[in-house]
């Protein structure tokens, strides 16, 4: 679940590891951008998505929001477990932090200035070099899939962001869909390359432990794609399709229906973004 098209990164990791796994795509579209919202706005929107996704019966819901996963997760952990786990997203600073710095963490404005974001980097940072670099209107640029708006948004970020960064953690979920034209507009000629960290694949994975289920790469390509937009069954997004992930979410068979969740049917290992029972 996500607000909006940012739940792809996750839900095409998953898709990976997982070719037989059931996915349920839900998402917010009618109420984004949850960053601008209270708190408690947020939670209530995200525990609407949340339930839309749950009347599936997923094995594990994957929160693949920051901004949710900042203000709503105990209210959906409270809400769903232990029946149904519920998997966080953490922007990966630690990782970036132990791998040297300096490090830059792209973010929206709100989590850039958030007290959340401060005690990752003071938790975290391990005396490495950490600059917030606030990317306003990137999150809703990839949201609509509006070109000119995406290259916009990362020049006018990366005009922000330190010329020696050796790392740049992605503390948004839709910041995972460019990460290649980050990278573009952030590598140096002649420094060495650029690592870019997301949470995508951990969260997958994670996802995964906390089922008891192993990845399985090589499994037939099985699983089927159920979407839902503010509570209505729909399929992808025409914007989605514009990004490798969406592509890759596209091929899976769409023959459960959408908010009509298939009691007889046992998903493969349930995993899930979320995925059904």
């Amino acid at each position: 679940m996500d607000s909006g098209t940012g739940l792809l990164a996750a839900a095409a990791a998953m898709r990976r590891l997982r070719p037989d796994a059931d996915l349920v795509l839900s998402s917010d579209p009618d109420g984004m951008p949850w960053g601008p919202r209270t708190p408690d706005d947020v939670t209530a929107h995200a525990l609407a998505v949340a339930r839309s996704a749950a009347a599936h019966r997923p094995d594990a819901l994957i929160v693949a929001c920051n901004t949710a996963s900042v203000h709503a997760l105990p209210a959906l952990r409270a809400e769903l477990e232990p029946h149904v786990p519920v998997i966080g997203t953490v922007p990966a600073i630690k990782p970036a932090a132990a791998g040297g710095g300096p490090v830059a963490i792209w973010a929206t404005p709100a989590t850039t200035g958030s007290p959340y974001q401060r005690e990752l980097i003071e938790r975290f940072g391990q005396g490495v070099e950490v600059t917030g670099v606030p990317c306003p209107g990137l999150a809703d640029a990839v949201q609509t899939a509006d070109e000119a708006a995406i290259d916009a948004a990362i020049a006018a970020a990366a005009q922000h962001t330190p010329r020696d960064v050796r790392s740049v953690v992605l503390g948004c979920t839709h910041y995972e869909l460019v990460a290649e034209r980050i990278r573009a507009a952030l590598q140096q000629p002649a420094a060495p390359a650029l690592v870019l960290y997301g949470s995508a694949e951990a969260v997958a994975a994670q996802a995964l432990r906390r089922i008891g289920a192993e990845p399985a790469p090589a499994a037939a390509p099985t699983g089927a794609l159920s979407v839902i937009l503010s509570g209505r069954p729909a399929g992808l997004p025409a914007e989605a399709l514009t990004f490798a992930e969406g592509r890759l979410l596209a091929q899976s068979r769409t023959d459960i229906a959408p908010g009509t969740p298939d009691e007889g049917a046992p998903a493969a290992d349930g995993v899930a973004a979320a995925a059904r029972r």
